[in-house]
């Protein structure tokens, strides 16, 4: 009888107060604590839109998990999301790597002719098919912040100079072979919102592509990746 009773008087709150039991994407509720406006929306609520909006970014990083390369890139994006979750992009990538203290080390190390066998990006670009469903926003220090986490899956074209006549003999020090290659691209990115049109962006960018292994005689194709972090400032109109 107390379990039915209570069953009962719930029941009847929901329907008598359907406005506690929402929660529509326009609401806006009061936290003088929290906020400088005080106006915190719903987690329903996508306050800056990608639908039907262009953009473009542009900004700097690194190369990371390269053995014998320090590598920094300039990489500039033009995309379009022709749905909230689905959109594309164009990339282009300019790289400048040099061989580090490692490739450094083997040589110096390796008196009896051992070589470090490299490729070093020059560039790429490529197209990707964009996929954004997931948002979130942040209270930090007084401050909220929204951001999109956006995901990338495409192909690219690569250009890579390598050392492979070098690691083959090594009387040929300076000759080096320019090669390109088509690889997979894929991008995962967080997409910080500063205002409307303005957005701080970070990427980690990945293609994977094969090529042939430093090798006399039947050398064989293998795969390779190239990994860029880099943080980019955008601007959607």
């Amino acid at each position: 009888m107390f379990i039915k009773k209570n069953l009962i008087l719930f029941v009847s709150f929901i329907f008598l107060f359907p406005q506690f039991s929402e929660a529509a994407e326009g609401d806006v509720y009061n936290f003088n604590w929290l906020d400088p406006d005080k106006e915190v929306y719903v987690l329903q609520n996508r306050k800056f839109r990608k639908k039907g909006r262009l953009h473009v970014n542009g900004g700097f990083g690194l190369t990371t998990g390269e053995a014998f390369v320090d590598a920094t890139v300039f990489q500039g994006r033009v995309g379009y999301f022709f749905k909230e979750e689905f959109g594309f992009e164009f990339l282009y990538s300019q790289n400048s790597g040099k061989e580090n203290s490692t490739a450094a080390t083997v040589r110096n190390e390796g008196s009896a002719g051992s070589i470090p066998f490299r490729r070093i990006i020059q560039s790429y670009s490529g197209g990707m098919l964009l996929w954004s469903p997931f948002y979130a926003k942040v209270n930090t220090f007084n401050k909220i912040i929204y951001f999109d986490w956006i995901i990338g899956l495409g192909m690219a074209k690569i250009d890579e100079e390598n050392n492979k006549d070098e690691f083959l003999n090594i009387n040929q020090r300076s000759n080096q072979i320019a090669e390109s290659h088509t690889g997979i691209m894929w991008d995962t990115a967080l997409k910080f919102y500063v205002t409307e049109n303005v957005d701080i962006r970070l990427d980690l960018t990945a293609i994977h592509y094969q090529a042939e292994q430093a090798a006399l005689t039947n050398a064989k194709k293998t795969w390779y990746s190239n990994w860029d972090l880099a943080l980019s400032l955008g601007y959607s109109f």
